[in-house]
């Protein structure tokens, strides 16, 4: 009995280190919480930052549709009839008069006709290219084989 007693006094611990135990597997736990929080953060704080930046890379594609459109609406502008009659005006460019006109002959230059356009084939319908043996359905297989006697046996 004295060894028995021995023993399980030995193999005790100490009241000291259980509570250090104990302390040891809670701070574990608030470290792997903690450590996860911290992983949880940085990944937010990742996704906020790219999605701030698509934000902005939108504003910047409407700001320079914007920019296109009001660039096309001056260019309109400036390429319109009366635009260009008043900066042919202000450069001192008049309209022709038609005894002004002087046509050159240029040997060797045929002028084209315009376009000569043929008038369509008539379309007829082709022919089915289908292989026959494609056209069966599964049905009309097995009922061909069931009316026709089979040739192995007599």
């Amino acid at each position: 009995m004295a060894t028995i007693n021995h023993t399980n006094h030995a193999y005790s611990q100490a009241p000291w280190r259980i509570q250090r135990q104990w302390v040891s597997v809670f701070l574990l736990i608030v470290l792997g919480f903690g450590m996860i929080a911290t992983l949880y953060l940085m990944v937010t704080s990742q996704a906020a930052i790219v999605g701030r930046e698509i934000q902005d890379l939108r504003l910047e594609i409407v700001e320079t549709e914007h920019l296109n459109a009001d660039l096309q609406t001056e260019l309109a502008r400036l390429t319109s009839q009366n635009e260009i009659e008043r900066r042919a005006y202000a450069l001192s460019f008049r309209p022709i008069e038609p005894q002004e006109l002087e046509y050159l002959y240029v040997p060797g230059y045929i002028t084209s006709n315009g376009a000569t356009l043929a008038a369509a084939p008539e379309l007829q319908p082709s022919q089915p290219s289908t292989p026959p043996e494609y056209t069966q359905s599964l049905l009309d297989w097995l009922d061909e084989r069931l009316q026709t006697p089979s040739r192995g046996t007599r």
